[in-house]
């Protein structure tokens, strides 16, 4: 959620990227190629361009992929869930995956809240802090570190402890955290372990979700892994993790 500090993309961006046919190793331990069209979704203070290695890697098992991009300090998580919405209403896709990093997954799931779409089939949360954010919280909490952290965050740190995203029952929702603690949460006091450096396992739970598994790696690495980026495509394949592997 907090890797690099970077807001300069525009409100609503995407980039398509070609389907293609599996050639690599990663593809060969799949389940089988898949047609649907995957939206991913980046984190606060980047750019959608960080979404790329996920997009080809998808792309290779027979996914057509775009790429959201929004302004995550200067828009709120409505605003910025309502352009996602449109964006997806947009794709001429008749099944369509999403894949959220960080805050890009509390996006996802306010969208998931707010309305209904009815070619959506499967999300994947990477790292996303479903059950508030020990390190959000400390930082909002310094002067000049609320403009710095953004709306959407600020509207999201705002809202009640307790509160949890309503999940569609027609979308079967799978998360990812990462364990390695390594990244913001070193510098920030008091981060409970187990964590990825940024968010703790325990933020990551999100009641009602399909399945659930943790990989050795920080929070940034979830955006460059290829195990992880196996277990996006086993989700997005079956609605399940090959839980073997992550072992």
């Amino acid at each position: 959620m907090f890797p690099v500090a970077n807001d300069r993309n525009p409100p609503s961006h995407a980039e398509v990227i070609g389907a293609g046919r599996d050639r690599r190793p990663l593809a060969q331990t799949l389940l089988r190629p898949a047609t649907a069209t995957v939206i991913l979704v980046h984190g606060l203070w980047t750019p959608a361009v960080v979404c790329s290695l996920h997009a080809h890697w998808l792309a290779q098992r027979g996914y057509g992929t775009l790429r959201f991009g929004y302004p995550s300090v200067r828009r709120t998580l409505v605003e910025n869930a309502e352009n996602l919405r449109r964006f997806v209403a947009a794709s001429g896709a008749d099944d369509i995956h999403l894949v959220g990093h960080s805050l890009g997954g509390l996006l996802i799931l306010e969208m998931l809240a707010q309305a209904d779409e009815p070619r959506l089939r499967r999300v994947v949360l990477l790292g996303t802090p479903c059950r508030g954010s020990h390190c959000a919280q400390r930082l909002a909490a310094v002067k000049g570190m609320p403009a710095l952290l953004g709306r959407s965050i600020m509207q999201w740190l705002a809202r009640p402890g307790d509160a949890v995203a309503r999940l569609p029952t027609t979308v079967a929702v799978g998360v990812i955290a990462g364990t390695r603690s390594v990244g913001l949460g070193r510098v920030v006091p008091g981060l409970p372990r187990p964590n990825d450096g940024v968010v703790t396992l325990a933020e990551t739970q999100l009641p009602g979700a399909a399945d659930f598994l943790a990989l050795p790696l920080a929070h940034s690495q979830l955006l460059a892994s290829r195990s992880c980026a196996l277990q996006i495509a086993s989700f997005l394949d079956s609605g399940r993790f090959q839980h073997a592997l992550a072992r």
